[in-house]
């Protein structure tokens, strides 16, 4: 079933359409949320205010214009904005709970070394201004195109890439150490003369 006909049984009170739309949708919304917030308590938050202002008003979602993971994004957008805003802005990177774990790779060299940069990656995406987060993890973690990310964040597709442009460019500078290693993950070694 669509989503568009699960939104229109959902807002009519069924349920299980909405229980349909949640499964299908929450963990894209959480991830957005986490990624642009920094906080898993927060990303429930506006998680919840996303689904229960859809359901509430399923009438502002407009499938003629986007899909409906490109409208959650941005609904997540506005809400993450408004916390920020209301609560003074960004988090201490220092203050910030782990991301919630992925699947490791073999061997305690490996796993250590991808802790140790998933926690720098981490650090520098939370580092960037508000506007070159979003799009860094809607384009490089979301995987969604420029133009999808454009409709999510209501600016134009050069506008996007502009931003994406002198995020990775902040990245690079703030990840470089990793970047110059042999292995490709890593502390660069310093080579004898």
């Amino acid at each position: 079933m669509t989503d568009e006909k699960l939104l229109q049984k959902a807002g009519r009170g069924d349920e299980a359409a909405f229980l349909s739309l949640y499964e299908r949708h929450r963990d894209t919304v959480f991830r957005f949320a986490y990624r642009m917030l920094g906080s898993a308590p927060l990303a429930e938050e506006v998680t919840h205010d996303c689904f229960l202002s859809l359901v509430r008003r399923p009438e502002a979602f407009d499938p003629s214009r986007a899909a409906l993971r490109t409208y959650l994004y941005a609904a997540v957008r506005n809400l993450s904005a408004k916390h920020l805003r209301r609560h003074g802005g960004e988090f201490p990177v220092e203050d910030l709970p782990d991301e919630p774990e992925t699947e490791e790779r073999e061997g305690p060299l490996h796993r250590l070394l991808d802790a140790e940069l998933s926690e720098q990656v981490r650090e520098a995406v939370m580092a960037l201004p508000e506007l070159q987060r979003e799009v860094v993890v809607l384009v490089e973690f979301e995987e969604l195109s420029l133009a999808e990310t454009a409709a999510v964040v209501g600016a134009d597709v050069g506008t996007v890439k502009s931003r994406l442009h002198r995020a990775r460019r902040r990245l690079r500078r703030a990840l470089h150490f990793y970047f110059k290693s042999e292995c490709g993950v890593g502390p660069a070694r310093k080579v004898g003369r």
